[in-house]
């Protein structure tokens, strides 16, 4: 959640030559002159950029009680402007001028609650100024409810309400609103779920340059969701997205890359893309990136680097860096071949219903590798992949 904006609302723009008979009002005291001397110095319009001077222009109009300003001035403080950043004295001003009702300072402290930026965290009293804000039709305030209703935080959870603020405020044209309606048709959350009415949504959101929907609009156009498939849109989309540095979009456009999809097929371009969605921490980059390494896709191979890259990803759970990572240890690839750990590994992925790891279990069952050797058990775990339709287990278990 992030705060709402700097200068609005602001009033007529100050053309240079205007500036000094501005600069004559302010200095005389005049709340409207003093409050666009500092739109003018924030913005470097007529006069040369200066956030000092700003901040100096607008707390003397905050002073008079000016909401907007005092919700600006409650801006800056937050983001570095003008002064070192300083979170009481931005509660402090977004306070004052949401007490005047001023519905965007009165979102801006609901942000600061949730965030528990100059106050404790107070998702309740985060919702109640949300609410108040949203009854004056203040679409960031409406998407921000929708948020605390989506997550339970502050109120109890309810998808149902989550749904109706969002779409209020997305009918407003907010792009964070339009795609979390799209996300909340694409799952069925809340409303019956409705790909086509996700697809329209988040191209919405998409072609205000949110990231998150033109990944999700490049999922649908890959999958052939609701779209004929078109792997050159998706890619268009992903690459949008990626640019703006969306991991996900990142991974995704490194698979694209990799398998040649909508692209002539590049391991190094894929490689690339994984490992900045990688080092964002995406544990589906992380395992890719280790099976570029592990293979020695467009790279050369390299054991060692495999071997890091499917432990982050399987410190994070993901059940195929778990199994590739009992893989490394049973061979001995990228660390000293150790068959408990292995099983350990393997263990994890296949009690979280993984397939190919309750296959491999079986395995070490089998011939008793880390563990008592143990037919029964062999056999128990092969038949849990084969009972989910994994071919290599459905012809081990005939020769068990």
């Amino acid at each position: 959640m992030t705060l709402h904006k700097e200068f609005s609302q602001s009033s007529t723009k100050v053309d240079n030559p205007k500036s000094l008979l501005i600069r004559g009002f302010a200095d005389q005291g005049y709340a409207t002159a003093q409050y666009n001397m500092g739109r003018t110095n924030s913005k470097g319009e007529g006069v040369p950029q200066d956030y000092s001077e700003a901040l100096k222009w607008i707390l003397l109009t905050s002073d008079q009680g000016s909401e907007e300003a005092q919700n600006n001035l409650g801006v800056m403080y937050k983001i570095f402007r003008g002064e070192a950043q300083d979170h009481i004295e931005s509660f402090k001003w977004f306070r004052l001028a949401s007490a005047q009702g001023f519905a965007e300072a009165q979102t801006n402290l609901g942000l600061m609650y949730v965030n528990g930026h100059g106050i404790d965290q107070d998702y309740q009293e985060a919702f109640k100024w949300f609410f108040i804000a949203a009854d004056q039709r203040y679409a960031p305030a409406q998407y921000n409810l929708g948020r605390m209703y989506e997550n339970g935080h502050g109120i109890d959870q309810d998808y149902q309400e989550a749904f109706k603020w969002y779409g209020l405020a997305a009918d407003q044209g907010l792009a964070g609103a339009q795609a979390a309606l799209g996300k909340m048709y694409g799952v069925g959350r809340g409303v019956p779920q409705d790909h086509s009415e996700a697809l329209r949504w988040f191209r919405l959101a998409a072609d205000q340059g949110v990231a998150k929907a033109q990944a999700a609009l490049g999922f649908m156009y890959e999958k052939g969701r609701c779209v004929a498939q078109d792997h050159r849109e998706a890619l268009k989309w992903f690459r949008l997205a990626a640019d703006q540095g969306l991991a996900e979009a990142q991974a995704a456009l490194g698979v694209m890359c990799e398998n040649g999809h909508g692209v002539a097929q590049k391991y190094n371009e894929a490689l690339k893309w994984y490992r900045l969605a990688a080092e964002q921490g995406l544990a589906e980059a992380q395992t890719n990136l280790g099976v570029i390494y592990g293979d020695g896709l467009g790279v050369p191979q390299n054991y060692s680097e495999a071997f890091n890259w499917f432990r982050l990803a399987a410190d994070q759970g993901l059940v195929e860096a778990q199994a590739a990572l009992g893989d490394m240890y049973e061979n001995g690839h990228g660390v000293i071949q150790d068959y408990v750990a292995a099983v350990k590994w393997y263990r994890l992925a296949a009690g979280s219903g993984y397939a190919v790891a309750q296959t491999a279990l079986g395995f070490m069952y089998e011939d008793g590798l880390g563990v008592t050797q143990d037919h029964s058990e062999a056999v128990k775990w092969v038949r849990l992949a084969a009972e989910q339709g994994y071919q290599d287990a459905i012809d081990i278990l005939q020769e068990l």
